[in-house]
């Protein structure tokens, strides 16, 4: 089956993915933790079960990966204000304190899980750099925040 056959095949899937599920996800650094999220660590296979009913299970874990390559992609070309911007609103859409949230990701470099298997290596190596300057800046900026709220 050819490459161009097989997108046909996982368009109207892709186009379901991105209208129910992606669209209602605030911002593409929540997209790109959910569909990372979605992804076995073990296989690199993609699971959604509304997909796989409507479709099936390979045609959404090709929808999946596509789509997660899609969201990385604008990642790894946004500006460095752009992706903190992207990093700050995931941040805050999870409730947990920011200084907690940054300390842990610095620490166990949580991020690395959110690149797709399918990436060249210098997109990742970019992404990766761009991403730790975004932490250490998020937590420059945060510093300030705690530091009034000790004095208070």
């Amino acid at each position: 089956m050819s490459y161009a056959t097989e997108k046909i095949d996982i368009e109207p899937a892709i186009t379901d993915l991105r209208s129910r599920t992606l669209s209602r996800l605030p911002g593409d650094f929540t997209r790109l933790v959910y569909l990372a999220s979605s992804r076995d660590c073990n296989t690199g296979k993609y699971y959604h079960d509304g997909l796989a009913f409507h479709y099936s299970q390979n045609v959404a874990s090709k929808a999946m990966a596509l789509c997660h390559k899609e969201v990385f992609d604008r990642l790894v070309y946004a500006s460095l204000e752009e992706l903190i911007e992207e990093l700050s609103n995931y941040i805050s859409s999870t409730n947990e304190r920011a200084e907690d949230f940054l300390r842990s990701w610095e620490h166990l470099g949580s991020y690395r899980v959110t690149i797709p298997s399918e990436c060249d290596e210098l997109e990742a190596a970019v992404f990766l750099s761009n991403l730790k300057m975004a932490l250490a800046i998020l937590g420059t900026r945060q510093k300030p925040a705690f530091q009034d709220e000790q004095s208070a």
